[in-house]
């Protein structure tokens, strides 16, 4: 057999190993851009509900929110499959055990001393609430609450966060 007939697959081979990787480099740097996925698409896959309320979101993540909350926030993202749902809010410290008990977690929070190494880049990030996520903070007491849940809820979890000597603030997201 001559030289000539066994060669041809080589530059074959070269090329597709070359636009492999620039397809694997391209996706790569996308996903590091440090915008969220829900902001970053501009295939429109996803978008926040305008006029989601406290109210709106409590009720589909079947949270009851307490009296004493303050700076209470939500956001709705309606997604193609599944709805990202975000509720924060600020409790008196002595009341957040009370509200996290009414949860009934499938496991006590655990608590988390130091922040994450890097963002988890969340599809349905706090920052659309003017809110630093949690994942960032510490110490950060979390947690499943459920997965699934009752109703058309697939998942939902909770972070607590001190944001000073008297009150903490609770983050819930949720998967609908």
């Amino acid at each position: 057999m001559s030289g000539e007939g066994r060669g041809w697959w080589r530059p074959v081979l070269v090329c597709g190993l070359v636009l492999a990787g620039g397809l694997v480099s391209g996706c790569s740097g996308a996903a590091r851009s440090g915008v969220p996925a829900a902001e970053r698409s501009s295939g429109q896959l996803s978008q926040w509900v305008d006029g989601a309320t406290v109210e709106s979101v409590a009720k589909t993540l079947g949270v009851r929110l307490p009296e004493t909350a303050t700076e209470a926030k939500a956001a709705h993202l309606q997604g193609v499959q599944d709805d990202g749902l975000i509720l924060a809010f600020v409790l008196p410290t002595a009341d957040v055990d009370a509200f996290v008990d009414a949860l009934k977690p499938e496991r006590p929070l655990g608590l988390r001393q130091q922040p994450l190494a890097h963002s988890t880049n969340p599809t349905t990030p706090f920052s659309h609430l003017g809110l630093p996520e949690p994942d960032l903070l510490a110490p950060v007491r979390e947690g499943q609450v459920c997965a699934p849940c009752a109703e058309d809820l697939n998942w939902l979890r909770v972070a607590v966060a001190p944001v000073d000597d008297r009150t903490s603030r609770v983050y819930l997201r949720g998967v609908d």
